[in-house]
């Protein structure tokens, strides 16, 4: 038995090694290169195999089978990857290429130089582009299709999370032709190894809810869990010189502006939303000198000759402020044009590569975006609607030839006379202009635009504060709770419960200030708010919230790690972008399997951020005093194995989710993405302490509590390291 534990663990141990490595290595050879020969080697998937005979003979020399449960899990896992090999032996995925005025065709192409004919011939009857509604965003991408196979001819539909199925062969959307006239196809074929795949998925639910909700391992596990399942079922400036303020126009005024529609990130919206984020993308802030976003981009729009002198144009990349020959990192737009910058950009650009690249390519296009909105081809307020379809044009825009020379004129001059009662201070006059524009274009473009109630959601949206300067205070106050509590242990007396209260005020508040924004956010984009880093922190923040209000009278640390790790989120929210588009939802992300996907990980990552402050909290103690604060510690780490359960499990459900999604939006349920590998290195880490009675030293507090922090290495790298540094679909590197 000692003999096929330590084979066991050098199995694990080498199978996550071999996978750390090969996402090194695809970051410079290439998914393909990796997927040959690392994944889909022969060396590989023996490893797979030797581990999975070896935890059988492992499992049944411990008669694992007396705990159902724990027994179910197992097999689960072997029918798993016995589909899986199914899958490799005998399933087969390749391309297939169509255009409506060409003839049937039935090769499919498999890999380069390879094709296979398949037993059928498939045309093209039709293929179109649905759009959101009054925009030119796709929605989704619909093909019909016909068979003609021995059994006569069969029509399908085939669409973005839409398959069509024939004689075991599956059809999925992949590309389409620009001229709309041809569409390429995946075409899956694996008869038995994905309802082999499937039955190990749902043995494998099952069982994780029989082991947490009929397991005796305490309320505090069964609470936790029931949150997850709830959740998923709710899825369906410093140091500046003072100087004369630039020419602005009256906060009223403005504001009026601010309720116009505007077409904007293939989306109508309110010329709001296009303000604070021309403000955010710009200057860095929602605001600039205390002037509303909507006083800002008008600014630029009337006051040009004051406007072009302000320190505006953030420069993030101090070398490419130093290849232009900016010293501060706030740049005027006289800076850029001036002949010699505008020499030095181009030569920039021609001759800089990499990082710099990146930075040069970030300034020119702050520079063009101030241009456009000094100029008005930025603010398309003009819709036009002809033939059921409504385009929308700013005013220097090329408007149709058609269009009727009233509306015509209209479109032309409207915002000229706005400028000349602006510059004639006649407010008042701006101010009926505009009650007019808007007039025009509920008219034009009516049932297009957003109803009442989302344009004000969106409205009220704007108005919140950036959670930048709300994470930054949670950081702070969680911090000085941490420091409150850890003082209480050491004098060995509770905490107060005035000063409990007060942060359990401020856990409450922060949840609920980010049910609002989620739900407002929720309202506007009409999807739910988890399809980008930006939501999906905004959510483990909200989660974390929820999970210390839930669970902070068993133990007090979980009151400031709540505050730390919801504080957190909030900031890593913020990376990148200050304040994140609300865009259209690409057509394949229009699932609700993602949503209950993001959730159970974001879920999982907040419990075992919770792990990860347990166990500085009990270094924190060791450090202070040895052996006086064993009993604190020892809870500490009971707590964190209550948390490791719906975690864990939580980890495994949202990977599994995400992998049916994969099969019915690409028709592949696995493909080996970086993303997808760590989060199986994680989950494969995490899993050791539930296996303490095979290794007894994760019963030792210390050790348990190292590990808990070392673990959390591979959650930062699964969330951060691939979107950031290395390759593949999730990620964000250049």
């Amino acid at each position: 038995m000692k003999v096929l534990k330590n084979i066991c663990l050098a199995l694990v141990c080498l199978i996550i090694l071999v996978m750390v490595s090969a996402t090194v290595v695809e970051k410079y050879r290439g998914g393909d290169f990796v997927r040959e020969y690392v994944y889909g080697s022969i060396p590989f998937v023996g490893l797979w195999g030797v581990l999975a005979v070896c935890s059988t003979l492992y499992i049944l020399s411990r008669r694992l089978y007396r705990r159902l449960s724990a027994f179910m899990i197992h097999i689960s896992f072997l029918l798993i990857l016995a589909g899986a090999l199914v899958t490799h032996c005998f399933g087969r995925q390749g391309t297939l290429y169509l255009r409506l005025d060409e003839a049937a065709a039935s090769q499919l192409v498999i890999d380069e130089g390879r094709e296979e004919t398949l037993p059928f011939n498939v045309s093209l009857t039709d293929f179109k582009i649905e759009y959101y509604a009054g925009t030119h965003a796709p929605m989704d991408f619909v093909s019909r299709i016909k068979i003609a196979g021995r059994d006569g001819e069969t029509c399908g539909i085939v669409s973005m999370n839409r398959i069509f199925k024939y004689d075991n062969y599956r059809f999925y959307q992949s590309f389409y032709d620009e001229d709309g006239k041809g569409v390429t196809l995946s075409v899956s074929y694996d008869p038995y190894g994905i309802g082999v795949t499937y039955a190990g998925y749902a043995m494998l639910f099952v069982s994780m809810l029989s082991f947490l909700f009929f397991r005796r391992c305490g309320g505090g596990v069964r609470r936790a869990a029931a949150f997850s399942i709830l959740l998923v079922i709710s899825a369906f400036g410093y140091g500046q010189e003072l100087k004369a303020s630039p020419k602005v126009l009256p906060v009223e005024v403005a504001e009026k502006f601010g309720e116009l529609y505007v077409y904007h990130n293939d989306r109508v919206c309110p010329f709001a939303t296009l303000a604070k984020e021309f403000t955010v993308k710009i200057y860095g802030k929602s605001s600039y000198e205390g002037f509303t976003p909507e006083q800002v981009l008008t600014g630029w729009m009337f006051y040009y000759s004051d406007w072009k002198k302000e320190p505006f144009i953030k420069i993030k990349d101090r070398r490419a402020a130093r290849l232009l020959g900016i010293k501060d990192k706030y740049a005027c737009l006289d800076d850029f044009m001036s002949e010699i910058n505008e020499y030095k950009l181009e030569k920039a650009l021609r001759e800089s590569s990499g990082v710099e690249r990146k930075g040069l390519r970030e300034a020119d296009e702050k520079f063009n975006i101030v241009i456009m909105a000094c100029n008005g081809s930025l603010v398309k307020l003009f819709p036009y609607t002809e033939h059921n379809e409504t385009r929308w044009f700013s005013q220097v825009d090329e408007l149709p030839s058609d269009m009727p020379h009233g509306q015509w004129l209209f479109v032309r001059r409207s915002m000229n006379y706005v400028n000349e009662l602006i510059v004639g201070k006649d407010f008042g006059g701006a101010v009926s202009v505009l009650d007019k524009l808007r007039d025009y274009q509920v008219k034009e473009a009516g049932r297009n635009l957003p109803d009442g109630f989302r344009f004000k959601a969106e409205m009220l949206y704007n108005r919140l504060e950036q959670t930048k300067t709300v994470g930054i205070v949670f950081v702070a106050a969680g911090l000085f709770c941490f420091a409150l509590m850890i003082r209480s242990v050491v004098e060995q007396r509770d905490m107060t419960a005035a000063v409990r209260i007060l942060f359990g005020i401020l856990v409450l508040s922060g949840a609920l200030y980010l049910t609002l924004q989620m739900v407002l956010r929720w309202c506007v984009s009409g999807h739910v708010p988890l399809s980008n880093g930006f939501e999906t922190m905004q959510f483990m923040a909200w989660s974390v919230f929820v999970i210390t209000l839930l669970l902070q009278r068993r133990s007090p640390m979980l009151l400031p790690f709540g505050i730390i790790i919801g504080g957190l989120s909030l900031l890593v929210s913020m990376f990148g972008e200050s304040n994140p588009q609300i865009t259209p939802l690409m057509p394949v992300l229009s699932s609700p399997l993602l949503s209950i996907h993001v959730v159970l990980v974001m879920v999982a990552y907040s419990l075992f951020a919770f792990m990860l402050m347990n166990g500085v909290a009990a270094l924190t103690l060791r450090f202070m005093s040895r052996g006086r604060y064993d009993r604190q510690i020892e809870g500490l780490r009971q707590m964190s194995m209550q948390m490791l359960y719906p975690a864990l499990f939580c980890l495994t459900g949202g990977i599994f989710i995400g992998a049916v999604w994969a099969n019915v939006s690409w028709g592949r349920y696995w493909g080996w993405d970086p993303k997808e590998v760590w989060a199986l290195i994680t989950m494969m880490i995490y899993a050791f302490p539930l296996h303490a009675e095979t290794f007894p030293r994760f019963r030792k507090a210390m050790f348990f509590h190292t590990f808990s922090i070392l673990a959390f290495l591979s959650v930062l790298i699964t969330y951060f390291g691939v979107n950031f540094l290395l390759a593949g679909m999730h990620s964000y590197a250049v």
